[in-house]
């Protein structure tokens, strides 16, 4: 058991890539908050976790958090120390996107919306999860950017500005915290077969986004989750500022 022992918020991991990791985390041992906005959703995948608990499997609760509220975001520190007593692990995964389209089709609402959740979050949850970490001696966060962030598509200009931050974050969160034993990596994935999918390819097929992938497909929520597990884990930890592809040779 690769986690076991070990706590850990998920964010967005009511569906996607973060419902994978939730669930993947709890395989190895974790207990997982699984936070999210979707209650319905986010109650479900709890419950499945606790469901297929047994064998050394971690245990999960749901909690609504919105990642762009700092009070919201504080109430979901509260809470997982409440429910399980201390934190290991937060997985930045909540993240959204506008459609797929010219940069200026874009309104200010959708632009700042984008920025607080994939940007703005990290601020929060390093606002919040931070000084617990010193305390207690180190923690480990795990970043899901995107190669948009990394190698820009057109028509997603706002969403791959946010992501490339959210790279940038983390890389100088990484430098800045690792005297205090706090890791900070990030995960970018290559489009996935997500709930966001149709945003993300705008007009676009999926067979036309498949052909600048050198292994011939999109990612799939595993894929995330296996290369999340990693980064968390005590098997990494000396890793930190790292940025690790998950995209089939899409950025080579």
């Amino acid at each position: 058991m690769r986690l076991a022992g070990k706590i850990a918020i998920v964010t967005g991991a009511a569906s996607g890539f973060g419902e994978a990791i939730a669930k993947r985390f709890a395989e190895e041992g974790a207990q997982v908050i699984v936070a999210d906005i979707n209650d319905s959703a986010g109650e479900a995948v709890a419950a499945s976790i606790r469901a297929a608990s047994g064998n050394g499997r971690g245990d999960a609760h749901y909690v609504n958090a919105n990642v762009a509220d700092a009070d919201s975001v504080q109430a979901l520190i509260d809470r997982t120390l409440e429910q399980f007593g201390d934190l290991d692990i937060i997985v930045n995964n909540a993240g959204i996107t506008h459609r797929n389209q010219p940069m200026l089709d874009v309104d200010e609402a959708t632009f700042d919306q984008v920025y607080a959740v994939n940007v703005k979050s990290l601020f929060h949850t390093a606002q919040a999860a931070v000084p617990l970490f010193r305390k207690r001696g180190g923690g480990c966060f795990v970043n899901v950017a995107s190669t948009a962030g990394v190698r820009p598509r057109p028509g997603l200009t706002w969403y791959n500005g946010s992501k490339g931050a959210a790279v940038i974050t983390g890389k100088s969160m990484a430098v800045e915290l690792a005297p205090d034993n706090i890791r900070v990596n990030t995960i970018n994935p290559v489009m996935g077969e997500t709930g966001l999918i149709d945003e993300f390819l705008g007009d676009n097929t999926r067979e036309k986004i498949i052909t600048g992938i050198p292994m011939g497909r999109l990612s799939q929520p595993l894929d995330i989750a296996n290369a999340a597990l990693f980064l968390a884990s005590d098997e990494a930890n000396f890793v930190t500022g790292a940025c690790l592809e998950v995209d089939g040779g899409r950025c080579v």
